[in-house]
């Protein structure tokens, strides 16, 4: 072996451990720039609704890195056995920050979907120091001392304990007739207490340093608009309008509400 060779297989070590200090360096910023992206969210469907209705979005999320908590609130879907009259907006709001409290969950970013800005609303005088950002899709935004009731009035049947779930949908709902089927294959009758006990607010809501809303006008209530009203006369808000889809953009259009709800963490 001639000191020529020598020289050359050092010199071939040592790029070779080069390039591999290289490639480990740049894996390791990768990834840490990928851990620093990772956000976590909260996803509470609307009355009817449980965590099904998030199936797609949330499998957009987590293949983007993030953490994702998809709740059914007690009494509705893998949930619906425990339907009783003693259920109330305190149980779902208990629902909602009790999974943020046991889950030890930090820097979330609440999404609430329709009724769910009632619970989501009274779970946040609990948990908002945990909370960096909420988005309202299509949701109720009570004020303090106000019920879903009081927002979306609706006849009650004398001793019922809940409200049947759908058995058609509005034309608007959907574009594809395989989503309404299985949107009504899914549904369950909503506990009628969480409709009629009113929220008590202290303001956490408004607290949240980053607040986004979503109107989607082709689902056509009154109580949405004022909503929307209301958030775009407050210049913490932001709001955003998708007319193309129903009052379920997370069934509709995944895709979209997926990359709205990632800038809006």
């Amino acid at each position: 072996m001639t000191l020529s060779d020598v020289t050359r297989r050092r010199l071939i070590g040592s790029l070779a451990a080069g390039v591999s200090a290289v490639s480990v360096t740049s894996s390791s910023i990768s990834s840490a720039r990928a851990q620093s992206a990772q956000k976590t969210f909260v996803l509470i469907g609307g009355a009817f609704y449980g965590a099904w209705c998030w199936h797609r979005v949330t499998e957009r999320l987590e293949k983007q890195g993030h953490k994702v908590y998809a709740l059914t609130l007690t009494g509705l879907a893998e949930r619906s056995h425990l339907l009783s009259r003693d259920i109330n907006l305190d149980t779902h709001i208990t629902d909602i920050a009790n999974l943020v409290e046991w889950e030890d969950l930090t820097d979330i970013c609440l999404v609430a979907h329709s009724y769910a800005g009632c619970p989501a609303s009274g779970a946040l005088e609990r948990v908002g120091n945990r909370v960096s950002s909420i988005v309202w899709v299509d949701a109720i935004k009570p004020a303090d001392g106000e019920s879903f009731r009081d927002l979306v009035s609706f006849p009650i049947e004398e001793g019922a304990i809940s409200r049947p779930a759908p058995k058609a949908l509005p034309p608007t709902a959907f574009s594809d007739p395989k989503d309404v089927a299985w949107v009504l294959s899914k549904v369950t009758p909503q506990p009628i207490g969480t409709w009629l006990q009113s929220v008590k607010l202290s303001g956490a809501r408004e607290r949240v340093a980053k607040k986004t809303y979503i109107r989607l006008p082709k689902f056509q209530l009154a109580a949405l608009d004022k909503a929307a009203g209301e958030c775009k006369s407050d210049n913490s808000w932001t709001v955003l309008e998708n007319a193309t889809s129903g009052h379920s953009v997370m069934i509709a259009e995944p895709d979209w509400l997926t990359d709205v709800l990632v800038k809006a963490a």
